[in-house]
């Protein structure tokens, strides 16, 4: 599986997608059938995290093809990442503890050997093996094979679930402070309280096609428990007046600007943002060439359109002394820099997807998803 960095080739596997596999994801999209064929799903995330394609976009091309109820659970999946964003947005503080958990975590497990059999993929479980280098060697895996993967993680290996959150993000080019962090409390069975998710035997065989043997997993576990309870805060989302001749910055999230809801805007400049060495997290070499070139991709689009754009270390942004624009990168490592550098001569451009669609994020995503129709109601 390879995932080339760029729109052009978004597009295509889009369009390839619909055409030819939509019609039967709901029916194959939980089975894992393995890296060389997934034709069963649709292997976008990488790019839509990246804002190279959006969610409308996508949603939008698939009811062209099919019904709203025939497309239903595929919007669902699409429209899970700007539930779990909206989540965050509401709770930053869970993205604060979970950092803050990690560091200290990471202490205390440096020279813990099931850690390392487990992010060398050397235990005693097949599957787990298998994924651990599917992982480092594609940057992918497959939903279910993730949930697997962080139960096994979580309570077979019995592993703290913050060490192998940082694992996925090391290695996922989709990788997303909110869908990654919140998926792995969610299995942990902090997510939602006392409700975890246990990998079992049947469940690996039946939808990877018996591909695996000796999986012995504790299949009994009972949820992780915390005691730590987050409010809704308040949190405005109004975008500030655009003034002409001001400078614009995109951070990786946002890579696709001629296609946003600000393209019509005039901005003075635009800097695309690099964050290679400014991270909590670290990534690997193959994710940090991958958002890179997403980055260089985007400024030849840009330049293709003649818009005046330059690529700069997100270091550079403590120099900059003037009123900045900047399309808001969520909750997670890039704000996290802003913040803690006071950096409050940046002014956020929220997307209006996210505008309309976190007033409903307050509660769980069955309570979103009722709402899934009035929100692409809105953007028809």
């Amino acid at each position: 599986m390879i995932f080339e960095a760029s729109r052009a080739k978004a597009v295509d596997q889009l369009n390839n997608f619909i055409e030819q596999n939509l019609t039967d994801y709901s029916k194959l999209r939980n089975f894992d059938f393995g890296p060389s064929n997934r034709s069963n799903i649709s292997c976008l995330s990488p790019y839509i995290t990246h804002g190279v394609i959006n969610e409308l976009e996508v949603i939008d091309k698939s009811l062209k093809k099919f019904s709203f109820a025939k497309n239903e659970k595929f919007i669902q999946e699409v429209l899970w990442r700007v539930y779990w964003k909206g989540w965050l947005e509401l709770r930053p503080n869970v993205w604060t503890d979970y950092l803050n958990e990690l560091k200290k975590i990471r202490e205390e497990f440096i020279d813990n050997a099931d850690y390392k059999n487990a992010i060398e993929g050397s235990t005693n479980i097949e599957c787990f093996n298998e994924w651990v280098n599917e992982l480092k060697e594609n940057n992918y895996l497959h939903n279910h094979a993730r949930m697997w993967f962080a139960s096994i993680w979580v309570f077979t290996l019995e592993l703290p679930w913050q060490l192998g959150a940082e694992f996925f993000m090391n290695h996922l080019y989709d990788g997303d402070a909110a869908s990654n962090t919140l998926g792995w409390r969610w299995v942990a069975g902090i997510q939602t309280q006392g409700k975890n998710y246990l990998a079992s035997e049947w469940n690996i065989n039946k939808f990877t096609n018996n591909r695996f043997k000796n999986i012995k997993l504790n299949e009994n576990a009972k949820p992780i428990s915390s005691d730590k309870m987050y409010s809704v805060i308040n949190k405005s989302f109004k975008n500030s007046e655009i003034f002409e001749d001001k400078t614009l910055l995109i951070f990786e999230n946002n890579m696709a600007f001629e296609f946003s809801d600000f393209k019509e805007d005039k901005f003075k400049k635009i800097f695309l943002v690099l964050n290679n060495t400014n991270r909590t997290i670290e990534l690997s070499e193959k994710v940090l060439k991958f958002k890179a070139n997403l980055l260089e991709d985007q400024k030849i689009r840009l330049e293709e359109k003649s818009i005046n754009c330059e690529t700069i270390n997100i270091n550079d942004l403590k120099n900059i002394t003037e009123e900045v624009y900047a399309l808001y990168p969520t909750v997670g490592e890039n704000l996290d820099f802003i913040q803690n550098n006071q950096l409050r001569n940046i002014k956020f451009l929220y997307r209006k997807l996210d505008q309309f669609s976190w007033q409903y994020c307050n509660k769980g995503f069955f309570n979103f998803k009722n709402y899934i129709p009035k929100i692409i109601a809105n953007f028809n």
